[in-house]
């Protein structure tokens, strides 16, 4: 797994965190397959190099999810963590301009997120989304690109594999394997509740594997699901 920050002083929290600015992470929304891979790779590396953040300072958690029809919705609900008590919520919607293509999701939702994002009350330390982080062809899946332009640590917590082999984890919650893609761990594979398929967790944006899994476990009530994507879907999905 990934190490986390070490050193006897304690990370920087995501308000105090410099990052990069102005033409290093505007880009459009309305492009080709070929241009969203290229600001992939070009994003990419700015996410993994940023500062990791511990677990000890992750005091709020927020599922992010989005639905669609003709129109994409976005949701974001924030807990406290690891009590669980929702604080905040918020929703947000905009005309999707970017089609359905496996490895290209966070141009589909990421604008929307960041609509919602921008309406909350009290912002998370953290972002637990429905999708891929760094278990991504290109290492910049969904959780890293919305961490990357919120500048809010984010993991990604998907429900299916994108890229990448592993060995079926043991039954029991808790029970995990680690996902290789190229000589590489990218994620974990994470039993989450016994007799139900296994989640694809990774880090995203200023977090390390360790974490993301250590979160997503505190997060779990008895369901396969964390608590806090169950919830932000059931929030994007109403109307």
């Amino acid at each position: 797994m990934d190490k986390g920050a070490t050193g006897s002083t304690a990370p920087e929290t995501h308000a105090q965190v410099s990052q990069p600015t102005g033409a290093q992470l505007q880009h459009p929304w309305e492009v080709t397959p070929a241009e969203a891979i290229a600001i992939q790779r070009r994003l990419a590396p700015l996410a993994a190099q940023a500062p990791t953040v511990a677990l000890a300072d992750i005091t709020t958690v927020a599922g992010v999810d989005a639905s669609y029809t003709d129109i994409g919705r976005a949701a974001v609900v924030v807990f406290t963590f690891p009590e669980l008590v929702e604080i905040d919520r918020a929703t947000a919607v905009r005309s999707c301009v970017f089609p359905y293509m496996p490895g290209l999701l966070s141009f589909r939702e990421v604008p929307v997120a960041l609509d919602a994002l921008a309406k909350l009350t009290h912002p998370p330390d953290l972002l637990i989304c429905d999708g891929q982080g760094y278990a991504h062809p290109r290492r910049f899946g969904l959780a890293c690109h919305l961490g990357l332009l919120a500048n809010i640590p984010a993991i990604g917590c998907a429900k299916s594999r994108l890229t990448g082999k592993y060995t079926e984890p043991g039954p029991n919650k808790g029970d995990s394997s680690p996902l290789m893609d190229r000589g590489e761990q990218i994620g974990v594979v994470l039993r989450s509740k016994p007799r139900t398929n296994p989640l694809f967790i990774s880090r995203g944006y200023r977090t390390d594997l360790a974490t993301a899994v250590a979160v997503v476990l505190a997060c779990l009530r008895g369901y396969r699901l964390p608590e806090t994507t169950r919830a932000a879907d059931k929030l994007a999905g109403e109307r």
